[in-house]
């Protein structure tokens, strides 16, 4: 059977999955010059949709670009900042400059120092062999730091091409919309182009002079726990608005469950706070450390959830770790909670199988 093709991309038209490209509802693929949900909405609305790609597909398309120059601008999500991350990224660079952009500095509660934030995300950076020219903080959703970036993106490109890049999830797609609207209102000068030896488009806007930015696909990455919850439940377990914290004392020999996805065992040390960062529609449940196994068994998709999963991570496919904490410190589950607590406490944290869990200084006033 013949493949019918977007007019507007090239991409081969589909009915099954949203995220990838060529999406079109069953009822318009028929249709003459059919156009995919993509470039629909590109078209008559200004609006970029994102599009997952998994990373070799995305390496390809960075080691395309490898000689070409340009400035790119690494999206960083603030609340998930090891899901951040795209393997391999510093090699494919090179010596490009990188302008880190944190996203989505509304979900943190308001007494959080900034300058904590920054300084932690350079560390990370760093960790993984990618050093910044000039780090920028910014809240796509509520326009906020976006005229500074446009201003840093045209200082720092001299006239070269911006390319935005970013793993899933990180609210690049809303940040490019943001781009659009702050850099022109014309809709016509927006366009797609074929990426040169992949099959992916990426949109061109006008930055300035003979400048452009250049959204990229958002990369799958792993180690985000979006990919353990079904898409439908990603609003349970994503901040949709400040986070608060949610207080425990607790004495060694209890447990913490954060929805069904995590769990943390507090083993040693003397009663102690601890404080869980997280949506307001993940359910904390805590109980005693020797009731736990039986407890998550029994409840995983029932008190637990929502998110309903497929299987029962915690007890089958998880990750362990194990940290001692000599100052006041969060210790960051990829893409669900930040957990503060004080000096002197040791806890062993379940995650399902492949999701990160680092133990960083607090970022938050005062620690717990």
């Amino acid at each position: 059977m013949e493949q019918l093709k977007c007019i507007g991309c090239g991409a081969v038209l589909q009915s099954e999955d949203e995220t990838k490209p060529g999406f079109i509802p069953a009822s318009g693929i028929g249709r003459e010059d059919a156009i995919c949900k993509r470039c629909y909405r590109l078209k008559h609305y200004n609006e970029v949709m994102d599009l997952d790609v998994d990373s070799g597909e995305f390496l390809a398309m960075l080691n395309a670009l490898y000689e070409t120059d340009g400035l790119i601008v690494k999206v960083l999500d603030v609340f998930d900042f090891n899901g951040s991350i795209i393997p391999s990224f510093n090699r494919i660079v090179g010596d490009k400059k990188v302008l880190a952009v944190i996203n989505k500095i509304d979900l943190l509660p308001k007494s959080v120092n900034r300058n904590r934030v920054v300084h932690r995300a350079k560390h990370m950076l760093s960790e993984a062999g990618i050093k910044a020219v000039d780090t920028v903080v910014i809240s796509a959703k509520k326009n906020e730091g976006i005229d500074m970036l446009v201003k840093k993106m045209q200082g720092l490109a001299h006239d070269q091409d911006v390319y935005v890049v970013g793993t899933t999830n990180v609210g690049k797609s809303t940040l490019i919309n943001k781009l659009i609207e702050n850099t022109t209102g014309d809709k016509e000068v927006i366009t797609t182009s074929k990426f040169p030896g992949t099959t992916l488009d990426l949109i061109d806007i006008p930055l300035g002079g003979d400048s452009y930015i250049f959204d990229t696909p958002g990369v799958v990455v792993d180690s985000q726990m979006a990919h353990y919850v079904h898409k439908d439940s990603l609003k349970h377990i994503t901040p949709a608005k400040e986070i608060k914290s949610m207080g425990f004392q607790l004495n060694p020999g209890q447990t913490l469950f954060i929805s069904n996805l995590a769990r943390i065992d507090f083993t040693e040390g003397g009663r102690s706070s601890f404080n869980i960062y997280a949506s307001d529609k993940v359910k904390i449940h805590r109980t005693k450390l020797e009731n736990a196994d039986e407890f998550y068994d029994r409840h995983y998709n029932g008190l637990l959830a929502p998110p309903e999963i497929d299987r029962p991570y915690l007890s089958e496919e998880f990750a362990a770790f194990e940290f001692t904490t000599d100052s006041d410190s969060d210790i960051s589950i990829s893409g669900l909670a930040f957990i503060s607590t004080g000096p002197g406490v040791t806890v062993r944290v379940r995650v399902p199988k492949g999701v990160d869990v680092v133990l960083r200084p607090t970022i938050f006033k005062g620690g717990v």
